[in-house]
């Protein structure tokens, strides 16, 4: 019998998997859960670089439900793959992970400073156009370097109707199903890092690909 996650009720199951389809048609399909403390912390990038050199940011969409307070894991999974459990309440894994270079990445848990606002339709109209100029931009028979340069720079890009949110911000909430109805997302920094807060979910990003490189500082007398 394949591994399985068991939620309090159908309803909290349900919400996994449609997170998980939805994860599963953006970005490199993958999905991390890490549970804790009788939290589950589901994430997906549906903006990531794939290495040095790469100029895409990092755009983690992170959604938190209840799970068994006793259940501590922290895996990457095909997001695709998960589905029905044996139960009402219960979520079918698959038998292996699969890695994904940005779940290494963790955001700051504290010291967020807020930084502003942005309304659901605000979101909603950046998604819609970003994606327009995307569809208008590939050909069909591009190639991925050339829909990934296409996407760095239409997801990259600040958006004054986001105060200053980059527009893969609202592609990432509009994709995993973060907007639903109208509210006004709080915006908060930390570093390199940006959070955009709703009511299902975060969207947190990271400006450009860090190298890990520290800077050059003088040694000796």
């Amino acid at each position: 019998m394949s591994p399985q996650l068991r939620f309090p009720d159908a309803r909290t199951a349900a919400d996994v998997l449609t997170f998980a389809s939805r994860a599963a048609r953006l970005g490199d399909g993958a999905i991390r859960l890490r549970a804790a403390g009788g939290t589950l912390a589901l994430s997906a990038a549906p903006v990531a670089p794939r290495g040095m050199g790469d100029d895409l940011p990092t755009v983690l969409a992170m959604r938190f439900v209840p799970i068994d307070p006793e259940l501590v894991c922290d895996l990457v999974v095909d997001a695709g793959a998960l589905g029905a459990g044996d139960g009402a309440g219960a979520v079918a894994l698959p038998d292996g992970a699969v890695s994904a270079a940005w779940a290494g990445i963790s955001p700051p848990r504290g010291g967020w400073e807020p930084a502003g606002s942005c309304t659901a339709s605000a979101l909603e109209e950046v998604a819609r156009v970003g994606m327009a100029e995307v569809a208008r931009a590939v050909p069909t028979d591009a190639g991925e370097e050339i829909v990934r340069t296409v996407r760095g720079q239409v997801w990259g890009r600040p958006a004054p109707e986001l105060d200053g949110v980059i527009a893969g911000a609202a592609f990432a909430a509009v994709g995993l199903g973060f907007v639903a109805g109208e509210e006004t997302a709080a915006v908060s920094r930390m570093g390199t890092w940006t959070r955009v807060s709703l009511r299902r979910g975060h969207v947190l990003v990271r400006a450009g690909n860090p190298t890990g490189l520290t800077a050059i500082r003088r040694t000796g007398g």
